[in-house]
């Protein structure tokens, strides 16, 4: 399954202020993101206070990355699908397809009053497969 790894600046609201932040602490792609943070509060909350931020301002940005691994989501949907409700690659995972299609379409008509930009029940599919093959993944290893 392919990981995709984005420039830190192409996750989604995220100001030139903290590209620069994140930069300065070597920090240039989303890799690098999940990878310094690594898999515990209390290290995510050392890289939070070495960046100068709350841990709930870079938890927001490491859940944008994480989700942005998955092919098809990238950066142009990780931030779509946390506003729709998902907070994490476990429960995109346990998320049923209609579900999620709602919640996003639901989003899409408050926030753009559209519909037509709502990827289809294919590709939100796609996602949770491999979702469900990262968390297991992760749920391996620890």
């Amino acid at each position: 399954m392919l990981s995709l790894n984005f420039s830190i600046e192409q996750l989604p609201g995220l100001s030139a202020k903290d590209c620069a932040i994140f930069k300065n602490q070597g920090i240039i792609t989303t890799q690098d993101l999940l990878q310094r943070a690594g898999r515990s509060r209390s290290q995510q909350e050392a890289l939070a206070a070495a960046l100068g931020m709350r841990w709930q301002f870079l938890y927001k940005w490491l859940v944008f990355a994480d989700l942005a691994r998955i092919s098809g989501i990238g950066c142009q949907y990780c931030g779509l699908i946390v506003h729709s409700g998902i907070g994490s690659i476990e429960q995109l995972a346990q998320t049923p397809v209609g579900k999620l299609h709602a919640g996003i379409k639901r989003l899409q008509v408050q926030t753009l009053q559209r519909t037509d930009l709502c990827p289809s029940l294919q590709e939100m599919s796609s996602w949770i497969r491999q979702a469900q093959q990262l968390a297991a993944r992760k749920s391996n290893n620890n």
